[in-house]
């Protein structure tokens, strides 16, 4: 770097060559700053693309879990006689009422799962189990919908990423 600096005159009359071949010089090494700066580049967004793959794996491999396993779901003949405030308990962990009740952004904190419960919640019981009224409730939820959809989206980017980078078979 600090040769390509160097005005090529007093690096010419320093190495004693001539004013062309001390350009040429400057130029073939400022041609491979650049080239490693590229790959520099190129590194990183390599990294990147697989960080990215590994966490569409962990997605996708928690997406397969939970298809393969059954829920735990209760008949409503088998819970006998409920009401809204209980329905809610039983639907949503206390784990993420918790995080409902506590968190600033609670969408944020909770798994694409757990997101899923919070939207198939009925809205009325939802507000009654976090004791807070049916529009906040509802603001909860459309926040949950909104940051599931953003998450899907991602899934969808990375799916569209590792096919086309599926099409490419060899890297020059």
């Amino acid at each position: 770097k600090v040769l390509i600096d160097v005005p090529y005159s007093e690096l010419a009359e320093e190495l004693a060559q001539s004013q062309p071949k001390i350009q040429v010089l400057q130029d073939t090494l400022q041609q491979v700053l650049d080239r490693r700066e590229e790959e520099r580049q190129s590194r990183q967004l390599l990294q990147l693309y697989l960080e990215a793959l590994k966490t569409e794996d962990r997605i996708l491999s928690k997406v397969a879990e939970s298809e393969i396993v059954p829920k735990k779901e209760m008949d409503e003949v088998d819970a006998g006689a409920s009401h809204a405030g209980t329905s809610a308990k039983t639907a949503l962990s206390d784990q993420i009422l918790a995080a409902l009740k506590e968190k600033p952004a609670p969408e944020l904190c909770l798994d694409s799962q757990d997101l899923e419960l919070v939207l198939k919640e009925d809205t009325q019981a939802l507000a009654s189990a976090l004791r807070c009224d049916k529009q906040k409730a509802e603001a909860l939820q459309q926040a949950c919908d909104q940051e599931l959809s953003k998450r899907l989206q991602q899934v969808q980017t990375l799916h569209s990423l590792r096919s086309t980078s599926k099409g490419k078979k060899t890297l020059p």
